[in-house]
């Protein structure tokens, strides 16, 4: 988890995971979670842009930029891999 979380952190996650649930009514899960994750790298751009003055200093950037999301996001999902991972049973039951 990033180390700046607030109280209301799993509340902004949870709001577009509904939103993606209730997308897949619509299209399977794997077509709802491409869009999910070009949506998180389109607005981290937008958030990293939002940081520099001159698009000269955000390409001298780039690399670490790229780092520095690529590595939250594995932490972030290794850390959901393994709670489903423990959890399977509960998390993957067939509903009744």
């Amino acid at each position: 988890m990033p180390r700046d979380v607030d109280d209301k952190f799993h509340d902004r996650a949870d709001a577009h995971i509904k939103l993606s649930n209730e997308q897949m009514a619509l299209i399977g899960r794997g077509r709802v979670s491409a869009s999910m994750l070009y949506a998180a790298a389109r607005f981290n751009a937008w958030v990293s842009a939002c940081g520099f003055t001159s698009a000269s200093d955000m390409a001298d950037a780039r690399g670490d930029t790229v780092e520095y999301f690529a590595t939250e996001y594995r932490k972030m999902l290794e850390e959901n891999l393994d709670d489903y991972i423990a959890n399977f049973a509960t998390y993957m039951k067939p509903l009744s």
